[in-house]
């Protein structure tokens, strides 16, 4: 089987690490009266980076807010590899079982850069058969997972994430949704649910 990771709130969780990382950019620009807080960013993410932009700084033009979030994310690509995000318990294990039987794929809607840093900050490189992002395509995460799975001639696969959104992407990709109940969101219409991620074992062996 074809199992497609998201990341936040399923693999990992980087908030507050991500928050830091953006308050060092915002702290140079005091006029803006900006602080964020990993909790505010759990919000956030999972959305694609142009809305995340319009959300985070809703004082700005467009055309600003994307600058400025340009900057944010670039500096948080850079801030992840020396302060990574805190791994769920059990995924590497259960990462490491599944790949002996199963591909493993990520797509998220996050900036280019940010999946390698998650890769290199978890050690889960050597797992993960290859990967795509919002900042790759410019797509919704229902056609970046089309375009990851005709690259590899996909016919069957499945999402696992932790969101509505990362559902309805699933679905609107025509694959089956695991909903990850541990992590920042709530979902309905899932196919399978788990409450650790350990429990993936269980559901594909």
């Amino acid at each position: 089987m074809n199992l497609i990771f998201d990341i936040d709130g399923t693999l990992w969780d980087s908030t507050d690490t991500v928050a830091d990382a953006w308050n060092q950019v915002v702290n140079e620009l005091p006029e803006l009266n900006l602080h964020f807080t990993g909790d505010q960013l759990k919000n956030l993410f999972g959305k694609p980076m142009d809305e995340i932009c319009a959300l985070a700084f809703p004082m700005l033009s467009r055309e600003e807010g994307l600058a400025l979030g340009d900057r944010c994310f670039s500096f948080e690509n850079q801030y992840l590899y020396e302060h990574p995000g805190r791994m769920y318990p059990g995924v590497l294990r259960t990462l490491e079982h599944l790949a002996q039987s199963h591909s493993l794929y990520i797509v998220s809607n996050c900036q280019d850069g940010y999946i390698p840093a998650v890769l290199h900050g978890t050690g889960l490189s050597h797992l993960i058969r290859d990967s795509l992002c919002f900042g790759e395509t410019g797509t919704c995460k229902a056609k970046t997972i089309r375009t990851l799975m005709q690259r590899h001639h996909l016919s069957e696969a499945w999402y696992i994430g932790d969101t509505q959104g990362d559902l309805d992407a699933a679905h609107g990709a025509g694959i089956p949704f695991v909903y990850c109940a541990y992590g920042f969101g709530d979902a309905e219409g899932y196919e399978k649910k788990i409450g650790r991620f350990e429990e993936l074992m269980e559901l594909f062996g």
